[in-house]
């Protein structure tokens, strides 16, 4: 497995009087928040990992992770912005909890966060316009890019994961016809390739949120987190079993669960804290899967079950961001000027 190469932004000096835009603090700020997170997960993934190419694999996100904050910190310190205190070692994980994962799961675990890691870059490099801050998304687009490829070769070569399914090529170009959108009534017709696709992805997607989930939920601290994680893990099992019935009901193969890979140990090497806005993260970018889910679908009955999921995911992340006010936990993004406080002088 060949190591990603290092950053190395342009020499040609940055305008430091070029002021960063709300799309460069706003993305900078979920690029460190986020790799903050993920770089104490992976430390404590590689305390327990047997399997040399899984745990090579974890060394590489975790240089990855470690650069994009190192990076990010930099840009920020040109603008004296205040470094976000996200989270760290000393207060966020205990490296001496015992296993709660096993090897395989840790690659799972890695293209899950890559796709997130994806879907803050990809939108932010058309937005950004400063040099130093285009170039480190870019950067940071290729580069977990290259991440994804090994995480890839992985679960393939080690048969860990199943392709999408197979449907067949089509014989010749054709319109639809105004059944196309049936679901519930009348002939409903097979699903075509992106409905197949995104049904397979919110699959992968759920099984890998299920089973941190549902370890998060043997060890956190916390009886009110514990419940909202039950309540999570119940939510996320329903919404697998629904997206499973729709590829089966085609007999199109789907992702396998990944419950018996979390251990039965109840020792938290994560703080409260931590999992908390992890699953908040987590489950936010789940709106984000299913929303564009929901724009590429043409069947009313595939529509109705994803605004159902959006609805009861957005009832979570509300009660997950209350928990987390309510500790003091949720560090505030950049924000506007309140200008009507500024009119009254307040």
């Amino acid at each position: 497995m060949e190591p990603l190469t290092p950053i190395n932004l342009s020499s040609e000096k940055t305008d430091l009087t070029e002021n960063l835009t709300s799309a460069e603090m706003g993305k900078l700020w979920a690029t460190y928040m986020g790799n903050s997170m993920s770089g104490c997960i992976i430390r404590y993934f590689l305390q327990h990992v047997d399997d040399q190419d899984i745990k090579t694999l974890l060394e590489n996100a975790l240089k990855l992770s470690k650069e994009f904050m190192k990076t990010t910190e930099t840009i920020f310190k040109k603008e004296n912005f205040p470094i976000p205190k996200g989270f760290s070692e000393e207060e966020d994980l205990n490296v001496g909890a015992p296993r709660l994962f096993e090897d395989e799961y840790y690659v799972h675990y890695l293209k899950y966060a890559a796709k997130a890691g994806l879907s803050i870059y990809h939108i932010a490099v058309p937005l950004v316009y400063r040099k130093d801050v285009e170039e480190f998304f870019i950067y940071c687009l290729d580069s977990t890019i290259a991440l994804m490829k090994q995480i890839k070769e992985i679960l393939m070569g080690k048969g860990l994961i199943i392709k999408p399914p197979i449907i067949p090529v089509p014989d010749k170009v054709e319109f639809v016809q105004k059944e196309f959108l049936n679901g519930f009534l009348g002939d409903v017709r097979p699903l075509h390739a992106l409905e197949v696709t995104h049904l397979y992805d919110n699959i992968e997607n759920n099984v890998t949120s299920k089973a941190l989930i549902m370890a998060f939920s043997q060890v956190v601290k916390s009886e009110k987190i514990r419940e909202l994680f039950i309540r999570g893990k119940k939510m996320t099992h329903k919404h697998v079993e629904a997206y499973m019935e729709k590829l089966h009901k085609e007999d199109l193969p789907t992702p396998s669960y990944l419950d018996h890979l979390v251990t039965k140990s109840t020792f938290a090497p994560f703080s409260d804290k931590l999992m908390l806005f992890h699953k908040m993260d987590m489950f936010s970018m789940k709106l984000r899967a299913f929303g564009n889910s929901e724009a590429v679908n043409g069947r009313h009955d595939i529509g109705l079950m994803y605004t159902k999921s959006l609805l009861r995911l957005a009832s979570f992340v509300e009660d997950a961001a209350e928990i987390m006010v309510e500790n003091g936990w949720m560090e505030q993004p950049p924000y506007a000027i309140e200008r009507n406080k500024l009119a009254k002088n307040e």
